[in-house]
C-alpha cells in the first residue's frame, strides 16, 4: 500500500510540473532506480524482463507514448487493452474466439440415473440442474469471524459431497455425446464387421472431432478417416470390395499420400470393376492429366473397354458425357459438340447396309460423310447420314458460320479479352469446315472425325439410344430432374452431379439465385406517432429456379402452385441454343409413337412460348391421333395458357369416345378433374370423377358407387399395372374424398392407405408423397380453403426428412412457413449437421437451392451471408461434392455478390488448385475480379493456362502485348530510373518482396 501511495503521489507531482512547464525540454523525463540491480554489473545491462513494457499515465487511462485517441479499456494479468476513444470492442460471431466456442464439444451430459428414470426431477416446468459450486444457505456477511480451518473444512465437505453425489447419480466417467457415439459404433462394428453403414458412421464421427478451422485440418481429418477405413479393411476381406468404403478411402488418401502410392491404390481399386469406381478414377485422371487432348482419349478408352466387356451401355455413355464436359471445360467446345454429333449419326442415321458391319468399317464410311462438309445432326438443314447416302451423296453447302453476337464492352484490355473468350465459347459451339474462310478462327475450331473417333461407342440398343439423346440435352443445359441419378443401379451412389449440372451456374441461373440488390437492408419497423410498428414480412415464391426430384416423379408439364411452376421455365432455357435443341428433338425420335420424347419437346417449347408450344403440339397430333399421352399434353398446354374451355373440349372429345379405363385415360381424367377443382368448380369436378367411374347420376348413392369402383380398380384390376397407370386413379380417389367430405384429413387418409404399401425412397413413394402434398397445398394455399396450418407443416416436415433434395417438397415447405416468423425450421432444414452430430450429405443441386433460399424472405440476404459462406466452405471440402467446378464457380460468384473481392480471390486460387483444367475459373480473374489482380498475376495465370493445355482462341499477348509493354510496368520502370541509385532500388525491391 505504501508503494502504491508513493507512486500516486509521484504521478500527481509530475502532472503538476508538466502543466507548469512551457516545454518538455526544460525538464528531464526519466525513470528512477531506487534499488540497484547487481546483475547489471555482472551481465552489462538490464534483464529483458526488468524493462517495463508500458507506463500508465492520466490515472491509468492512457499509456505513455501512444496516441491520445487510444485509451485503456481493460487491465488484466497479461497486460492492458487499448481501444480508440475508450470504446471496447465487443466480440462478434465471426471472431475466432466465438467460432471456437461454437465449435466446441459439450462439456456436460445429462445422463439418467441407474435408480431413477430421470436424473433431474421437473419442478414447476423447469429442470433444476445441479452444480459443483459450493453453496451455503446461511448469510456469510453476518458472520463476525471465520477461521481458516472453517473455510477449508466447508469447502472440502461440499466438494466431496458434490463429487460423490455426481458419481452416485451417473455411475460413469463424464464423456461427451460424440465419444459415447464413437464407443457405441465401435462396439457395433466389432460385433458385425461387415456393417458398412456403421463403418461409415464411425468414420464420420471420428473425422468430426477435428474441426475444419483448425490448422492443417484437411490432412488431420484425412488421417483420421484413413485410420478407421484401414481398420475396416483389416476386419473383414469383404469390406475391401465395398465401393463406398474404397472411394472414401481413396479420397482421404489424396490429401496425405505420395503420388506413386495414390496411383497404386487406384490401380488396386479399379480391379473391383464397378462403374462408379471407374468414373471416379477417370475424374481423378482428368484433374491430374498433363495434356488433356493426348491423355484423355487413352484413359476413356481404357474405361469403356472394361465396361463394354460387362455389356454396360449406360456406363459407357456416362464416360462419354464426362469426357465431353472435360473438353468443354478446357475450352474445346467444338470438339465436345462434334463428339455428340458423330455419335448421333452412328445411332440414328446409319445406313442400313452398314448396320451389320464391324465398327472400323462403319467409322470409315462415316468419315466420308464427315469430310463432305454437308450439314450434320444438330445443324440447320441437316438430313442425316443415311439420307445423304440414299440421295446419291449430293454436294450441299455447309451451314453458315456462327458469329459472335456483339462485342465486349469496357476499356480494360484484360477484361475485354476475357469477355470475348466467354462470348465465343457460348456462341461458336459447332465445328467449322476446312473450307471456311474465318480469319479469327484458331486450329481447334475445325474438328476432324479422327479427333473424336477414339471416343465413339458401338451402341445399338433402344435403351442406349434413349439415354444418349437425354444426355445430349443435358449437356446443352436441358436436364431432366433426377436423370443423372437414374443412370446408376443405386441412385444414392451416383455423384455425377458434381460435373453434369453445369447449367446451375449459367448467368441466367446465377441472376435468379442471387438477389438483384445485395445491398438492400430489411426495415423491420416503422414509427407512427412515436410508436414502433413492425413491418409485414415479404416473401418470394417458395418454388425457386432449382429443380431436382426423383426421375419421372413429376411430369414435364405438371404445374405446382399459383405461379404454375413447371419442370422447365424461362430461366432454364435462356442459355440454351434453341435451334440446336429443336434439331435434336426432330432427329432423335425413336419411331412414330415416341410420346415421352414429344412431351419433352413440348415442355421445351412451352418454356419459350406457350403459343408456339400449342402449334408444335398440333403438328405432333397430326401423326398421333390415337395417342392418349399426346392429347393429355395438348390439354395441359391449353390449361397453362388459361384456355380452360379449349382444354375441356379436348377432355370431352377424347374421354367420352374412349373406354373409362383404357391405357393412358387415367391421366386425362385426373387432369380434367384437377383443372375443374382448381377453377373452383367443385360440382363439375365431382361429376367428372363420377363419369370416370362409369357411374350415372349424382347424390350419395352415386358417390358411394364411385368410391367402391375406384377401390376395386386399384386393388384388383390395376394391382399389377405400371405405376404410371395406377397413380392418377389414386389421386382421383383422394380428390373425391376431399370433395365429398370437405376434410383434407380424410383425403390424406385415403392417400396414406396406398402410400404405406410402397417402399420409401422409391420413385413411386416419392411421386405419391409429392402428389399428397400438392393436393393439400392447393386446398390450403391456392384455393384458400379452411385448413389447420399445422396439418400441412407437419406433413411436409416429415417429407423433407425423407427426401431432403426434392426441391418441389422444399418449395411447399417454404410456402407453409410463410407468415410463421420462425426461421428455426428453415435453419434446421438448411443446417450442416444431423441429429447424430455428423455432416449432412448434400448434392450440388441442394447446395445451389440453399443459396437461393437466403433470398426467399426479402431483405434477409445480409443476415444469411455467413450461413451461405459456411455452407459453401463445407461443400467444397465434403467428400460427396469435392472437386466440383460448379460449386467453386458458385462460391466465387457468391463472394463477389457479397462484396468481398479479396475473399473471392483467395477462393479462386483454391478452385484453380482443385480444378486446374476449367477455363471459366481462370477467366474470372480477368473479368469480375480484375480490380484485385495485378498485371503480373494475370500474365502468370495466362502462362499457367498455356502450360496446362487450356484452349485460348486468341492469346493474351496478342491483345494486350507483352508484360514489359504494359502501362503499369512502364510506370514502375520510370520510377526506378528516377531513383537513380541501384542500391536504393535493390533495397526497395527487397522490402516489396518481404517477407517472401
Amino acid at each position: 500500500m505504501d508503494d502504491e501511495r508513493r507512486k500516486l503521489e509521484e504521478d500527481r507531482r509530475f502532472k503538476e510540473e508538466d502543466a507548469v512547464r512551457p516545454s518538455a525540454k526544460e525538464g528531464l523525463v526519466y525513470f528512477t532506480d531506487r534499488k540497484g540491480d547487481p546483475l547489471n554489473v555482472r551481465y552489462g545491462g538490464l534483464h529483458a524482463g526488468d524493462v517495463p513494457k508500458y507506463r500508465l499515465v492520466d490515472w491509468g487511462r492512457k499509456v505513455l507514448g501512444l496516441s491520445p485517441a487510444l485509451s485503456v479499456v481493460h487491465r488484466g494479468r497479461g497486460g492492458v487493452e487499448v481501444a480508440p476513444f475508450g470504446r471496447r470492442r465487443m466480440p462478434a460471431l465471426t471472431d475466432s474466439h466465438s467460432r471456437r466456442l461454437l465449435a466446441a464439444e459439450p462439456k456436460r451430459r445429462l445422463l439418467a440415473s441407474s435408480e431413477d428414470k430421470y436424473k433431474y426431477i421437473e419442478v414447476d416446468g423447469f429442470l433444476p440442474l445441479t452444480t459443483n459450486r459450493p453453496r451455503n444457505d446461511h448469510q456469510r456477511y453476518r458472520d463476525i469471524e471465520h477461521s481458516k480451518h472453517d473455510y477449508d473444512s466447508d469447502d472440502s465437505d461440499v466438494s466431496e459431497e458434490s463429487a460423490s453425489s455426481e458419481d452416485d447419480e451417473t455411475g460413469t466417467t463424464r464423456i461427451t455425446a460424440r465419444q459415447a457415439m464413437i464407443a457405441s459404433l465401435d462396439a457395433k462394428v466389432q460385433t458385425n464387421p461387415q456393417d458398412i453403414s456403421s463403418w461409415l458412421a464411425l468414420c464420420a464421427h471420428n473425422v468430426a472431432t477435428a474441426p475444419l478451422n483448425m490448422k492443417n485440418a484437411k490432412q488431420t481429418r484425412a488421417k483420421l478417416a484413413l485410420a478407421v477405413l484401414e481398420k475396416a479393411f483389416a476386419k473383414h476381406p469383404n469390406n475391401a470390395r465395398s465401393k463406398t468404403l474404397r472411394l472414401k478411402y481413396l479420397k482421404a488418401g489424396e490429401d496425405v499420400w505420395e503420388p506413386k502410392k495414390l496411383a497404386d491404390e487406384w490401380e488396386a481399386a479399379v480391379k473391383v470393376d464397378d462403374v462408379e469406381i471407374w468414373l471416379e478414377w477417370l475424374d481423378w485422371r482428368i484433374r491430374n492429366v498433363n495434356n488433356i487432348l493426348e491423355n484423355l482419349a487413352d484413359d476413356a478408352a481404357l474405361v469403356t473397354k472394361a465396361l463394354a466387356a460387362r455389356g454396360d451401355d449406360v456406363g459407357q455413355l456416362r464416360v462419354m458425357w464426362r469426357v465431353a464436359v472435360a473438353l468443354r471445360d478446357a475450352g474445346f467446345v467444338e470438339r465436345a459438340n462434334a463428339l455428340f454429333q458423330a455419335q448421333a449419326e452412328l445411332l440414328f442415321c446409319m445406313p442400313q447396309r452398314l448396320s451389320d458391319q464391324p465398327l472400323n468399317d462403319q467409322l470409315d464410311a462415316l468419315e466420308e460423310f464427315w469430310d463432305s462438309e454437308v450439314p450434320r445432326l444438330g445443324e440447320p438443314g441437316a438430313s442425316g447420314w443415311a439420307a445423304w447416302e440414299a440421295s446419291g451423296r449430293p454436294e450441299q453447302p455447309p451451314p453458315p458460320n456462327q458469329r459472335s453476337e456483339g462485342e465486349p464492352r469496357g476499356h480494360d484490355p484484360y477484361s475485354k479479352w476475357a469477355d470475348s473468350e466467354t462470348l465465343a465459347d457460348c456462341t461458336r459451339t459447332l465445328s467449322l469446315r476446312p473450307s471456311d474462310d474465318d480469319e479469327n478462327a484458331d486450329p481447334f475450331a475445325v474438328v476432324l472425325l479422327s479427333d473424336v473417333q477414339p471416343l465413339l461407342l458401338p451402341l445399338r440398343t433402344p435403351r442406349a439410344k434413349d439415354v444418349f439423346r437425354r444426355v445430349w440435352l443435358a449437356f446443352m443445359g436441358l436436364q431432366v430432374p433426377g436423370f443423372v441419378a437414374s443412370l446408376s443401379e443405386r441412385p444414392e451412389d451416383n455423384s455425377d452431379d458434381r460435373w453434369a449440372c453445369s447449367q446451375l451456374v449459367s448467368p441466367s441461373y446465377l441472376a435468379s439465385v442471387f438477389p438483384a440488390d445485395t445491398a438492400a437492408k430489411r426495415i423491420t419497423a416503422d414509427a407512427q406517432a412515436g410508436v414502433l410498428i413492425g413491418r409485414e414480412r415479404k416473401y418470394g415464391s417458395g418454388f425457386g429456379p432449382v429443380k431436382n426430384w426423383g426421375y419421372e416423379t413429376i411430369a414435364p408439364l405438371d404445374a405446382l402452385g399459383s405461379t404454375k411452376w413447371t419442370m422447365w421455365t424461362s430461366e432454364d432455357v435462356q442459355g440454351v441454343d434453341a435451334s440446336l435443341a429443336r434439331e435434336i428433338f426432330r432427329h432423335c425420335r425413336l419411331g412414330a409413337e415416341d410420346a415421352e420424347w414429344d412431351i419433352l419437346n413440348l415442355a421445351f417449347e412451352a418454356a419459350i412460348s406457350l403459343k408456339s408450344a400449342v402449334k408444335v403440339s398440333k403438328s405432333l397430333l397430326a401423326n398421333a391421333h390415337e395417342s392418349m399421352p399426346h392429347w393429355a399434353a395438348h390439354a395441359r398446354l391449353e390449361a397453362l395458357r388459361g384456355r380452360l374451355n379449349d382444354a375441356r373440349k379436348v377432355y370431352q372429345t377424347i374421354l367420352i369416345a374412349s373406354h373409362q379405363t383404357s391405357p393412358g385415360s387415367g391421366t386425362l381424367w385426373w387432369d380434367w378433374a384437377q383443372m375443374e377443382w382448381l377453377a373452383r368448380n367443385d360440382d363439375v369436378a365431382q361429376q367428372v370423377i363420377l363419369m370416370s367411374s362409369g357411374v350415372a347420376g349424382s347424390g350419395g348413392t352415386a358417390l358411394l358407387r364411385a368410391k367402391r369402383h375406384l377401390e376395386s380398380l386399384l386393388t384388383q384390376e390395376l394391382l399389377q399395372a405400371p405405376w404410371r397407370e395406377r397413380e392418377p386413379w389414386i389421386k382421383i380417389a383422394g380428390l373425391l374424398e376431399l370433395l365429398t367430405s370437405s376434410s383434407p384429413q380424410a383425403a390424406l387418409t385415403v392417400l396414406d392407405s396406398y402410400l404405406d404399401a410402397l417402399q420409401p425412397s422409391t420413385p413411386a413413394h416419392e411421386s405419391l408423397t409429392v402428389a399428397a402434398l400438392a393436393l393439400l397445398y392447393n386446398h390450403a394455399a391456392v384455393l384458400k380453403s379452411p385448413t389447420p396450418p399445422a396439418l400441412l407443416r407437419d406433413r411436409v416436415e416429415r417429407a423433407v426428412e425423407v427426401y431432403p433434395s426434392n426441391t418441389a417438397i422444399m418449395g411447399i415447405f417454404l410456402e407453409a412457413e410463410k407468415g410463421q416468423g420462425i426461421w428455426g425450421r428453415v435453419r434446421t432444414m438448411l443446417g450442416e449437421m444431423t441429429t447424430e452430430g455428423t455432416g449432412k450429405e448434400k448434392g450440388v443441386t441442394r447446395r445451389v437451392a440453399e443459396v437461393w433460399v437466403a433470398n426467399w424472405e426479402k431483405g434477409r440476404w445480409e443476415a444469411e451471408v455467413e450461413r451461405i459462406r459456411n455452407g459453401l466452405a463445407a461443400a467444397v471440402e465434403d467428400d460427396r461434392t469435392r472437386g466440383s467446378a460448379i460449386l467453386w464457380k458458385l462460391y466465387v460468384a457468391f463472394e463477389i455478390r457479397a462484396g468481398q473481392p479479396g475473399r473471392a480471390k483467395k477462393v479462386l486460387y483454391r478452385a484453380l488448385s482443385e480444378c486446374p483444367l476449367v477455363k471459366d475459373l481462370y477467366l474470372l480473374a480477368f473479368g469480375p475480379l480484375r480490380a484485385v489482380f495485378e498485371v503480373r498475376e494475370l500474365h502468370d495465370l495466362s502462362d499457367t493456362m498455356i502450360e496446362r493445355g487450356i484452349r485460348m482462341r486468341v492469346g493474351l499477348e496478342e491483345v494486350v502485348g507483352e508484360l514489359e509493354d504494359t502501362s503499369e510496368t512502364k510506370a514502375e520502370a520510370a520510377d526506378s530510373e528516377d531513383d537513380g541509385d541501384e542500391i536504393e532500388h535493390d533495397a526497395r525491391e527487397l522490402r516489396r518482396l518481404m517477407p517472401y
